[in-house]
Parts: C-alpha cells; structure tokens; sequence
C-alpha cells in the first residue's frame, strides 16, 4: 500500500506543477502573449474555477465506479490538458487548455485523498492523505522552481511541455501500482450529496475558502512583486520560490503528524502564523532577505493547513454518512480553489486599482483573520458535540 500511496504522491506531483508553475511564469507569458499582468492572472483563476467546478461533477458522476479505472481516466485528461496548453496558440486557447487540466486535478485529489484514507488504520489517517498531498508539496519545491527556470530560458511552453511528459509517466505508473479498489458500498448520489446538509460539513467547507483565499491573494503575485518590489531578479524568482516549497514540505508533514493528534489546534497554529506573516509583508516585500526568510515559514503555514482541513471535511461527512465522504471530500477541492480564484481576483483588483503589490500581504492576512474566526467556532462545535456525546452516552449507560 506504500507502493500506492508513492504512486499516487506522483501524480500529485505532476499536478501540483501544473498548477502554481504559471506563477512564476506570469511575466514571461503575458509579455509572450501580449496581455496584463492581471489578465495573465486569470489563467490561474480559471484553473481554480475548472477544479471547483470539475471536482464535485466529476467526483459525483465517478463515485460509484472503481477506483483505479477512474483515476486512470482523470490522469489521461490531465495528460491531454498539458499538451493542449503547450501548443495552444494563443492567451485563449491557453486559458481552455488550463480547464480542461483542472477538471481532471479537482476530481483525482478528491477521489485520492479518500482512498489514502481507506488504505491504512483510523489513527493513520491523515498522515496517509499527507503522503499524497507531499506529492503536490514537493512539486513546489522541485517542479515549480525548475519548471519556473525552463520556461525562462526556453519559453513558457517548454514547462508545459515537461508537465505533458510527467503527466505521462503518471499514467503508467498509477497503472502498475495503484490496486483495483471498489467502493466499500455503492452509495446512491442523493446519500452523497446529502451529506452537504450538515452544518459541520459546511463550516468546514467555508473555514477551506478563507484559509485559502487569503493564502492566493498574495501567492498569485508573488513573481511580479518579487522583481519589481524585493527587488529579485528574474532568475531569483526560481530560488525564492525553492525556500517557499521547502517550506511546504517541512509544513505538510509536521501538519500531518500533528493533525492526526491535535487537529483543531494545528489549524489554530498554522493560521495564526500566516496571518503574521501575510499582515507583515507589506514591511518584508521591500527586502530581498526578509523576504527570503519569510517564504520557507509561509510556506509551511499555508499549506500545511491542506491535511488537516481536507480530513475535517472527509471526517465529518463520515459522521453523518460513513459511506459517503467522497463527494464531500471533492466539494472541498472546489472550495480549495474557490479561494484560489478568489484570492487571485482580490489581488488582481487591489494592483488594477493601483494599491501596489505591498498592499497584498495585509488585504490577505485580513481574510486569514476571517478564517481563524471560524476555526475557533468550528472548535467550540466539536467540543460542545463531544460534551452533547458523553452525557447521551452516561444517560444510557
């Protein structure tokens, strides 16, 4: 099952390239293309808003099917979206190419995490969901930089290229090594979607959306602010964004092995942090050093927030239907992304205004401090449904 969990880490690799390599690309391609810096931000709002909406209808037409047949097909789409993007001829054809991508990423980290999830012991949980996720983090430490320095020496297309080829290779591996799993049970599609009627479900569905939006407020940009605010040259960029996936790693992992103890109190932790570091950036971005040293620590906060929030979502769809977490789970890839497309639209209309690049940091934090809000609701929940338990349960007994 390790094999597995490795396999399913690559595609996730493959992905998460697909997914942030535009950011450190966005000059090279609105230059390429002939857009704004903004508009060449909307290819990262439009993948986010391919996997908010492919990731709960692809998830919810597949659910009932076998595991490894689906994954199969959602890694040969993503196959086809790569190399529709490196040949696309123009900002449009580009901005189709990254839905058609996205599609296909939303539904397979939802259907992946859930049978991360089925493939170990319950106290083992979330540290398997983190195995796959350190996929997706490792493609922002490797993938996103190396990816970032082909397209700057060989043209944008030439990333979009290499992603083509990974994506490849995921298909043969998720063929060899991935098992052949069912679904415990067939679930009917209104079990799954009834789900999303539970107040738990949705709070943790919009506790996704604001610890996330704030994160692509500021993470969009993070390319034209490091240039033309730090200071960085372009090539720089590569290296800065090398400390930020390293510190994504360290953050998904720690994040995983805690969340399976503490899982509130890891999300406390790590939004707090981010929300420091976002409201301070508007100091930090003016430095080549302390932004240096602030990327690793944002990096960690912001996505090791992924493990915990997705098991929330995956743990209480369970309580209400153990057999049917699995559109839930995509609903939170889609509310992921929604703060994605969002946070990308907020930051691209703070520059179009004319705020300046500094001013995302605390426009950012500000949605971050929403979303510690509601986390610390979401943990009064938990624990007034605890007490609610215990006393049903000495009343029986």
């Amino acid at each position: 099952m390790q094999l597995a969990l490795a396999a399913l880490a690559l595609i996730a690799f493959g992905m998460g390239i697909a997914e942030f390599v535009i950011m450190g690309l966005l000059p090279n391609v609105a230059a390429d293309l002939g857009v704004s810096i903004p508009d060449a931000g909307l290819l990262v709002t439009a993948y986010a808003v391919g996997i908010a909406v492919g990731a709960p209808l692809l998830t919810a037409s597949l659910a009932r099917l076998p595991r490894k047949p689906t994954l199969l097909v959602l890694t040969g789409t993503f196959l086809a979206g790569s190399l529709f993007s490196a040949l696309a001829p123009g900002y449009g054809a580009l901005l189709a190419g990254r839905v058609v991508t996205a599609f296909a990423h939303g539904a397979f980290f939802a259907i992946a995490s859930v049978v991360a999830a089925d493939l170990v012991a319950p106290n083992r949980k979330a540290r398997a969901i983190a195995t796959v996720m350190a996929g997706h983090s490792v493609a922002n430490v490797l993938g996103v930089p190396l990816g970032t320095l082909v397209g700057q020496a060989f043209g944008w297309r030439a990333t979009f290229w290499t992603v083509a080829g990974i994506a490849a290779v995921s298909v043969a591996v998720c063929a060899a090594l991935v098992p052949n799993i069912r679904p415990r049970r067939r679930v009917a599609l209104r079990a799954e979607l009834g789900v999303l009627r539970s107040r738990q479900v949705l709070l943790a569905l919009a506790l996704s959306v604001l610890a996330n939006g704030g994160l692509f407020a500021f993470f969009t940009y993070i390319a034209p602010l490091a240039i033309t605010v730090a200071g960085f040259t372009e090539a720089a960029v590569s290296w800065l964004l090398v400390l930020f996936g390293l510190g994504v790693v360290v953050g998904n992992v720690l994040a995983g092995m805690a969340a399976d103890r503490w899982p509130m109190p890891t999300v406390y932790v790590l939004l707090g942090v981010l929300t420091v570091v976002l409201a301070a950036a508007s100091v930090t971005s003016h430095s080549k050093l302390a932004l240096a040293v602030t990327m690793p620590i944002f990096g960690a906060a912001a996505f090791g927030l992924t493990t915990p929030l997705q098991m929330r979502v995956v743990s209480k769809a369970s309580a209400v239907n153990p057999a049917a977490p699995t559109v839930a789970s995509a609903v939170n890839i889609a509310a992921f992304n929604v703060a994605n497309a969002g946070g990308a639209a907020l930051g691209g209309a703070l520059i179009a205004a004319g705020l300046g690049y500094p001013m995302l940091g605390p426009a950012a934090a500000a949605v971050c401090v929403l979303g510690l809000l509601l986390a610390l609701y979401c943990g009064r929940l938990d624990r007034a449904d605890l007490a609610s338990a215990r006393r049903a349960s000495g009343s029986v007994v």
